[in-house]
């Protein structure tokens, strides 16, 4: 009797490359004319960006910096002059140096970490950031550029206050008496959203 033997080669026909998604188009048209992207199609090669280590992004109608995340290994961010309201950099632990300044930003979370890698920071003239999520508020005190309306907290906003929020517009800043007025540490004061809704807010050093 005679034995036969099947052996099977399975060889992957195709590879699925993994893709960041990039929605913002002044983003994505950037990430292009850095040759870093060459589709625009709202996403790009993960690839592609996971090793670039410098961005030069200033002036550039930027709204959102969505896709950021996943350049892992970035170290210098030029974000400045955009219309930013939100910015997110936890998962971008090899920053030293961040200029953010002149946009519209509302919440910029930097917890990276690795604080104390990160040797230039600058998130002035941005007058509706009123507190900063840092891994250490002493040395963001004393070494990081900030308006003197905004704080740094290791928690600006609970998850569930964050959640809740997060579609609304802040349209003023009230004091206890009802006052309009730039928040300051260990001060109580009240957002005004747009929504008609009132919060409490006392930033603590």
């Amino acid at each position: 009797m005679k034995k036969i033997f099947v052996i099977f080669i399975m060889l992957p026909l195709f590879t699925l490359a993994q893709k960041t998604y990039v929605p913002d188009d002044a983003f994505e048209q950037a990430l292009i004319n850095l040759d870093l992207d060459d589709v625009f199609d709202d996403s790009v090669y993960t690839s592609a960006i996971d090793t670039v280590q410098i961005l030069y992004l200033s002036n550039a109608g930027i709204t959102d910096l969505k896709g950021i995340e996943d350049f892992t290994t970035l170290t210098d961010l030029f974000c400045h002059d955009n219309q930013l309201v939100e910015l997110d950099l936890s998962n971008n632990p090899n920053l030293f140096e961040l200029n953010c300044r002149n946009n519209l930003l509302t919440s910029l979370d930097v917890r990276n970490g690795n604080n104390l890698g990160l040797w230039y920071f600058t998130a002035t003239f941005n007058p509706d950031l009123y507190c900063i999520d840092v891994d250490e508020v002493a040395n963001a005190n004393a070494n990081w550029e900030k308006d003197s309306g905004c704080a740094f907290s290791t928690d600006c906003f609970p998850s569930s206050i964050q959640n809740y929020t997060s579609n609304k517009k802040i349209i003023k800043v009230l004091d206890v008496l009802g006052r309009s007025v730039t928040p300051k540490l260990n001060m109580t004061f009240f957002y005004i959203y747009d929504d008609g809704t009132t919060e409490k807010k006392l930033i603590i050093k």
